[in-house]
């Protein structure tokens, strides 16, 4: 924000998180400012005219404290917050009551039952699901990579999967996220996941595992 703001003639400490203006930055008009993105991080996204986006880049990129980074280390920033990537962490087989996320179902939607999958959804809210969506810390070994089974020395069988899984910069620790029987889903639990036919320590841990930086504007 502080780089950003050098090149803007509106404030940013006006604009909250999910909130957007159209402006003219580092001297290019017509930018769209968003205070979003998929980190956890306070940021911004920028739609600029596709002709001037290679200059804007460059002016932003003249500032010491930017550099460009690369996919992994978005995931990474995702993944510390305990964010969902669709086609890994949500799809078409998993409701947002096993993922976690019904605060995306208002009240109103809720009493009307007027959305696909209504029946199924609520049932699962009043009956518990059979599944939950939880955080894993693998410690400094082999993390956890997408279909990799997840085990407790509770049961004999397949207790979950994981879903996404980096080394977390922040924690200096390997990270993942992944799917485990309800009963198996509580914050402290221990598991195990087997990676090349090894098992390896994971402990369901609390997400997000970075606080958040979202701004709100006072």
């Amino acid at each position: 924000a502080r780089v950003l703001q050098a090149g803007l003639s509106d404030d940013l400490a006006k604009l909250s998180f999910m909130n957007s203006i159209n402006t003219t930055v580092f001297g290019v008009p017509g930018c769209r400012v968003t205070r979003c993105g998929y980190t956890g991080e306070d940021g911004v996204e920028i739609s600029v005219p596709a002709g001037r986006a290679v200059e804007l880049a460059e002016r932003l990129l003249d500032a010491p404290d930017v550099w460009l980074a690369g996919l992994a280390a978005r995931d990474s920033l995702r993944l510390e917050a305990g964010l969902c990537l669709y086609g890994n962490d949500i799809d078409e087989t998993i409701t947002p009551a096993e993922a976690g996320l019904m605060w995306t179902l208002g009240k109103r939607r809720r009493a009307a039952m007027d959305f696909p999958g209504a029946a199924v959804i609520m049932a699962q809210v009043k009956e518990k699901p059979r599944r939950k969506r939880v955080g894993l810390t693998c410690g400094h070994g082999r993390r956890g990579w997408c279909c990799q089974p997840l085990f407790t020395s509770l049961c004999p069988h397949v207790t979950g999967t994981v879903t996404s899984g980096c080394p977390s910069p922040s924690l200096g620790k390997n990270i993942a996220m992944g799917y485990v029987e309800a009963a198996h889903s509580g914050a402290g639990t221990e598991l195990t996941v087997e990676v090349r036919k090894k098992q390896h320590p994971a402990l369901i841990t609390k997400m997000p595992f970075v606080p958040t930086q979202y701004y709100t504007a006072k």
